[in-house]
Parts: structure tokens; sequence; C-alpha cells
């Protein structure tokens, strides 16, 4: 068993690969000489020569293993597999663009060993280099999350974590369809320790998260760590019915005063169309929960593997 495994999720990352390899590569080396480590590649799908890469490392390095996904199937999955066929006794996950700094791994690496901690995380403290709209709304999910879960989701909080074994397995233990690895993360527990660092930019190629891919990953967030939305939905259902009853009554008396006048339909129009509007967003809510019970009963694989190289092969 290697002391540490190095996975990284790999999508279309033909320019940042060979630059995290060699920056890795010379702080292991000159920080970390006496740790026994290895990596583990991940190809979630690439189409742009990422494996070719991969492969070019594998033969010039027996540390190099990897593993390549049938097709994309999503950053979690890649993050799953990479856990899953980790073989050391500590495993760190990280970005292959290099905002995931490199030069933390030995901090990182004497926290699990040396101190009586089990996870090491890490945090942004700063946004700089993203747009002003996305950090902004990044940053209203992370206080969203901490009101509404139970799970604690730090804000900043990166997927850049190194955990002992006992962490890894319980996390693995998890086969969940559906995952939101920030809050898996947190939901397993153990003794863990934060390190902060400012915002670091891509090395090279362009970022794969879009706002709406973002967006999306925070809905499965919300929806796979907190019941709130089908309370909130209740609770809207609960003050309209409420408000409905309310307007029945005002109704009925201004009809028996003052008679049935057919004035006021263009805002009898606009409160239709907002209860019409609550209306859908509550069965929009549901929904999610519904869809998500359904793709777990299905018991489909996380990933499907084309080719891989571990440890033992």
């Amino acid at each position: 068993m290697k002391d540490l495994t190095i996975a990284v999720p790999l999508y279309n990352e033909v320019e940042a690969l060979p630059i995290l390899f060699d920056t890795t590569e010379k702080i292991l080396k000159e920080k970390l000489p006496e740790a026994d480590y290895e990596y583990l590649f991940i190809d979630d799908g690439s189409s742009d020569g990422t494996m070719e890469v991969v492969h070019r490392l594998a033969k010039e390095s027996d540390r190099v293993h990897y593993i390549s996904f049938s097709r994309n199937f999503g950053k979690e999955a890649a993050i799953y597999a990479g856990l899953q066929n980790a073989s050391g006794k500590y495993v760190v996950i990280m970005d292959a663009d290099l905002q995931d700094p490199p030069s933390l791994l030995p901090k990182m690496y004497e926290t699990v060993t040396k101190e009586d901690y089990d996870c090491v995380g890490t945090r942004r403290v700063s946004r700089k280099g993203e747009p002003p709209i996305r950090s902004f709304f990044a940053r209203k999910f992370y206080k969203i999350m901490g009101k509404i879960s139970k799970t604690e989701v730090v804000d900043g909080a990166r997927d850049f974590q190194m955990m002992n074994r006992k962490v890894v397995d319980a996390i693995v233990s998890m086969g969940e369809y559906n995952r939101f690895s920030k809050g898996i993360f947190g939901w397993v527990g153990f003794k863990k320790k934060w390190l902060e660092y400012e915002n670091v930019e891509r090395a090279a190629g362009e970022t794969k998260w879009s706002f709406w891919k973002l967006f999306l990953y925070a809905i499965d967030g919300m929806v796979a760590f907190s019941t709130a939305p089908l309370i909130l939905s209740s609770f809207m259902g609960l003050i309209f019915t409420l408000a409905a009853f309310i307007g029945i009554i005002f109704i009925i008396v201004r009809t028996l005063i003052f008679g049935d006048p057919t004035s006021g339909w263009p805002s009898m129009v606009c409160i239709l169309l907002l209860v019409s509007g609550v209306q859908l967003l509550c069965i929009g809510i549901l929904g999610q929960y519904i869809a998500k019970t359904y793709l777990e009963t299905k018991r489909r694989p996380l990933y499907l593997i084309e080719e891989s190289k571990l440890g033992e092969d």
C-alpha cells in the first residue's frame, strides 16, 4: 500500500495536466522525499487528447495510474472513482488546473500523518479573478446551504481534500447516484482541519463550469442535503390558501354592500398568474425530489470504465 494517492479528475485538461504533473513532482520530491506516493488520473471522457498525455506520463513514470471512463459521467463520478480505486493510506483529491495549489500538499500530509486529524480541507478566502456575478451567487449559495442544511458546507470550500483511509472508506460506502461531494465530505464528520488560501487562477485551459452548470449543481446540493424546499413550498401553499380565504370573505362583504361591479379584471388576471406560478414552482420542487428518487431506484453504476491501469495491474 502506498503512503499517498493523488487522485485527479480530468476533463479536457491536455494543456494543464503536464504543468500539474511537473509542479507536483518538484514539490513532493523537495518537501516529501520520504513519502511513497502515486498518481491516479481519472479521465472523465475527455475529447482533446488528455488521455494521450496520461499514457505518456504512465510510460515515463511507474507512479502514474489511470482510469478512463467510457464517456463523460461528471466530476462527481470521477471523484468517487478516485476514492474507490485509490490504494494509498492517505488520499488527496485535487483539480488539474492548479487552482488547488500543490504547494499545500506537504502541509496537508504533515497534518493528517502527525497531527490528530482525519482529514484536511481547503477553502478560498477570496475569489479574485472570478466574474463578480458568479462570486456573488456562490456566496449566497453557501449562506443558504448553511441555513437550510444540517450538514456543514463551508463558504469557499474546495474539493481539494486529503483524508485518511477511515474517511475514504466512509465516503465510498455512500454509493448514492446523486452526489454532492462538498456535502458528503461534511456529512461523514471526523476530525477536520481547514487550510485557507487566496484564489489562484487556472494555469492553462478554460473552466468547464458555466454559470448554468453551477446553478444546476447548486440545486443538486440543496435537494441532496435539505428538505427545506419542500417545507417552503408547503408554507407558500398555506399562505396562499389563507389569502384566498380572506379574499373570498372580502368579495362577499363587498358584493353585499356595493353590489357586483365588473371592474378589476386586470388585477384578477395578475393574481391568477401569480398563484399559478407559485403552484408550478411548488410542483417543480416536488418534481426534483421525485426525479432524484427515480434515479436512485434505477441503481445504475456511477461510471463505466473503458480502460485502466491501476497499482496492481
